[in-house]
C-alpha cells in the first residue's frame, strides 16, 4: 500500500477513487472529470460524520480502488483502519492531515481552510497524473479550469467578507468555523475551551457558558455561527438565545448540503449566508 506516491497505470480504464468524505470526493470528481469514478463514503448531511460506522461494502470499495482520499487527523479513524487492512501496493492513499504536516489534535476540518484546499487540489492533480499518465494533460486542464473558474465565486466571497467585515466579533459553537473565520478575518470571541468542548462532545465549563451567554445578551457579537450537524442541548440553547436577542444565526455543516451539491456551491452558499448576516448586523 502506498502513501500518496501512486504508480503509473494504463489510461484505458477510469481511475477508481474512494473518498472518506463527500467534500473531498466532490473536488476529486471535478479534477478527474470523465476519467475517474469517485465514491464518497460519508455523504449524509443529516448525520454526524464523527459517528460513522463503516460497512463491509465500504471495505470492499476501498480494497478495489486505485486511489483513496482520507481526511486524517483523527477525524475518520475508521478510514485509516480500512486502508491498513489492504494488503496491496496497487492502492495509492492521500492522507490530507499528513500532506499538510498536521497531527491528531489539530483542527481536522481542513476543507474550511482555503489554503489547505488549494494544496489538496494540487496534490490530487499530481497523483492523478501519476496514476494515469496517458491523461496527464487532461488532468492539468481540469485543474486549471477548476481553480480559475469553478472556485471563482467562492474565493471572491472570501475576499469580499474580509474587505467589508474583517475584524468583526462573532460567536461560534465549535472549532469547525476557524478556517472560515481566519480566511475572512472575522474575530471569534467565543472562548477556545468552549469551542473545543463542543467539538469533542464534552460539557463546557460553567465559566465558559456564562461568558458565551454574556456575549449574546450584551450584543458583543454580530452573528452566531453553528455547526448544523452537532446541535447539542448547549448549542440549541445558545441558538434560541441569539435569536431572542435578534442576533442572526449562521449554520455551517461538516458535510455538503444537499448531498449532491459541489464543494464550491456548498461553500459559496454558506459564505453568502454569512455575508448577508454580517450586512444585516451592520445595517
Amino acid at each position: 500500500m502506498q502513501s500518496g506516491q501512486p504508480s503509473s497505470t494504463s489510461g484505458g480504464n477510469k481511475v477508481q477513487i474512494v473518498a472518506a468524505e463527500s467534500s473531498w470526493a466532490s473536488i476529486a470528481q471535478q479534477l478527474g472529470g470523465d476519467r475517474v469514478n469517485v465514491k464518497a463514503i460519508v455523504n449524509n448531511p443529516d448525520a454526524d460524520p464523527h459517528d460513522y460506522e463503516p460497512t463491509p461494502a465500504d471495505g470492499r470499495d476501498v480494497a478495489t480502488s486505485r486511489y483513496v482520499i482520507l481526511n486524517g487527523l483523527g477525524y475518520d479513524p475508521w478510514a485509516s483502519d480500512l486502508v491498513e487492512a489492504i494488503d496491496s501496493d496497487e492502492v495509492a492513499v492521500l492522507d490530507i492531515g499528513r500532506l499538510l504536516g498536521l497531527r491528531t489534535g489539530d483542527n481536522p476540518h481542513r476543507w474550511y481552510f482555503p489554503d489547505d484546499v488549494s494544496r489538496v487540489i494540487d496534490r490530487i492533480t499530481a497523483d492523478l497524473e501519476s496514476l494515469d499518465r496517458a491523461n496527464s494533460s487532461y488532468y492539468e486542464q481540469q485543474h486549471d479550469q477548476f481553480t480559475a473558474t469553478a472556485l471563482g465565486p467562492y474565493r471572491d466571497l472570501l475576499a469580499k467578507i474580509r474587505r467589508s467585515y474583517g475584524g468583526t466579533p462573532v460567536g461560534a459553537s465549535e472549532s469547525i468555523v476557524m478556517g472560515l473565520t481566519e480566511a475572512t478575518g472575522l474575530d471569534v470571541v467565543t472562548p477556545d475551551s468552549f469551542l473545543d468542548a463542543i467539538t469533542e462532545g464534552t460539557d463546557p465549563n460553567a465559566s465558559d457558558k456564562v461568558a458565551v451567554d454574556n456575549q449574546i445578551n450584551r450584543h458583543e457579537i454580530a452573528v452566531f455561527i453553528v455547526n448544523g450537524q452537532n446541535a447539542t442541548p448547549d448549542v440549541q440553547r445558545l441558538v434560541d438565545e441569539a435569536r431572542a436577542n435578534s442576533i442572526r444565526v449562521v449554520t455551517v455543516t461538516e458535510t455538503p448540503v444537499p448531498a449532491d451539491v459541489t464543494f464550491q456551491d456548498w461553500q459559496t452558499a454558506q459564505l453568502q449566508q454569512l455575508a448577508d448576516a454580517l450586512g444585516e448586523a451592520r445595517g
